[in-house]
């Protein structure tokens, strides 16, 4: 392809958002195929065209590359500015590649409002790219708070019984976390004499308390969205009521947007803050990737414990940020990579269940293999990889994280290393009594092995947490400068 640089990231936000919206246009009630085909047909377009920004990439500066500026609201310096570094590439890449592994699942899943359905993927892969290209801390709030809106008709219409409250209850944590981001970026504004520019927030001379408050109103809006304890709580509500597809994207991407603004917007508008307060997000960090575990230990629920397990995952993120080690978070960043292909195919593996016996209840399994083998195969290879086994992606970033985290502290890589233990232990609690042992319901007798549609699917996944676990050269090379010029930036020189 031979796109133009000038114009490659508004094409692979907005066709999508476009594509949606012509979705529910030429699909009516009656035809839910149109609607399906045509949703592919733009999800499968929108990878193509991402993949430009993969290929065209140079690997050699840390500079913003693709950047688009133009004014938009003049009166009060709000420019439509577009960039993306070795940070937001593989983010991006990431959210396309899924959308089209979402379509493909709803596929004969979804036959209400089929339309409105993967027309709410569509606008809502547009508005996540967006928040992972926008350099006008305005633009980045529109997206982002916008993206709520898809997610939470996602929730709300196709969920399960409980939908409703789930989804007002995502809608508000994370709402009012993000007011108070809001609230950072009015001020910041003003210290800047009037620029939304968020390179240039970078760069403002703030005090220490300034940078403090700037911090802490970051630190409420992508805490909450991470999750990080204690504002986790919406999480296993959403993921338990939402569709697969909800929960896919949900655990796979979303969750990703709030640890993608540490790296974008508090630590480098706040260094000397983030740094006072590390011992802050530390501690959290630790807390959800042991204490989290162990919760996820005791859940009934198929979901509920992947979801757990998100979050304990997630807290492998947040540490290897805040331990200011070039290696650490180059693991934090391959983490968030590698958990959003794991994670997806976990949620999967449950809505396939799902759809077969209506019960995500893990005592209503058993012997599953025995009537399902390469659906079993699957499984138990992307528990593994959930585990961290060596091999697939799982490993990759937790044992980068580890690493950099044992140069400052061996502490923290201490406790840091104990979630590999637990994490086999709910891992392999959920496969033996789902997956392996005896068929005591006979309605497992009865289930169906995996079909074309769902092989693929499977086997796509399964390819890309192989081929990251054995060769995770690529994506390593990509973000190497990004994060060696952000750690610069806070000051800080590996260890």
């Amino acid at each position: 392809m031979n796109f133009s640089d000038n114009h490659l990231l508004s094409l692979v936000i907005w066709l999508p958002i476009i594509g949606g919206a012509l979705v529910l246009l030429i699909s009516g009630s009656h035809r839910p195929s149109v609607a399906r085909w045509s949703s592919l047909l733009v999800s499968l377009l929108t990878f193509w065209v991402s993949l430009s920004l993969w290929t065209r990439f140079d690997r050699s500066g840390s500079d913003m590359q693709f950047v688009e500026r133009q004014p938009w609201i003049d009166r009060f310096n709000i420019e439509y500015f577009l960039g993306v570094d070795g940070i937001s590439v593989p983010l991006i890449l990431l959210t396309t590649f899924l959308t089209i592994i979402v379509v493909i699942a709803g596929w004969r899943v979804i036959q209400t409002r089929v339309a409105q359905y993967f027309a709410s993927f569509l606008i809502m892969e547009g508005l996540m790219i967006g928040v992972f290209c926008a350099l006008d801390s305005i633009l980045f709030y529109l997206f982002w708070e916008a993206m709520l809106i898809p997610m939470f008709l996602i929730i709300g219409i196709w969920g399960g019984p409980n939908r409703v409250y789930a989804a007002i209850k995502f809608f508000l944590y994370t709402l009012a976390g993000s007011l108070l981001m809001l609230v950072a970026l009015l001020y910041l504004y003003n210290a800047s004499q009037g620029s939304f520019d968020v390179l240039v927030f970078q760069q403002l001379p703030l005090t220490s308390s300034v940078q403090t408050l700037i911090f802490l109103a970051f630190f409420a809006a992508f805490a909450v969205k991470v999750p990080m304890v204690p504002v986790h709580t919406w999480l296993p509500d959403a993921h338990v009521e939402a569709p697969t597809g909800g929960s896919v994207i949900l655990a796979a991407v979303t969750l990703k947007m709030g640890a993608y603004g540490f790296l974008r917007f508090a630590m480098p508008i706040a260094p000397d803050a983030a740094h006072e307060l590390a011992w802050l997000v530390i501690g959290l960090s630790l807390i959800a990737v042991v204490y989290i575990a162990l919760v996820a230990l005791v859940q009934r629920d198929m979901k509920k414990l992947i979801a757990y397990s998100s979050i304990s995952h997630m807290g492998f993120v947040t540490l290897g940020f805040f331990v200011f080690d070039t290696t650490a978070m180059t693991g934090a960043v391959v983490q968030m990579i590698s958990h959003g292909f794991i994670s997806a195919a976990m949620f999967l593996g449950v809505g396939v269940l799902y759809d077969r016996l209506h019960s995500r209840e893990i005592s209503v399994y058993g012997g599953v293999v025995k009537v399902m083998p390469m659906f079993g195969f699957f499984m138990v290879f992307f528990a593994m990889a959930n585990a961290g086994l060596p091999g697939t992606s799982g490993f990759v970033g937790e044992f980068l994280v580890i690493l950099g985290a044992f140069s400052v502290s061996g502490v923290y890589a201490s406790i840091a290393a104990l979630t590999l233990i637990v994490g086999a232990a709910y891992t392999l609690w959920m496969v033996k009594r789902v997956i392996f042992g005896g068929i005591s319901n006979p309605d497992v007798e009865a289930l169906k092995d995996l079909d074309c549609r769902e092989l693929g699917v499977m086997g796509i996944l399964a390819l890309a947490v192989l081929l990251i676990g054995v060769w995770p050269s690529p994506l390593l090379e990509v973000m190497e400068q990004s994060i060696a010029n952000l750690l610069a930036h806070l000051e800080i020189t590996k260890l």
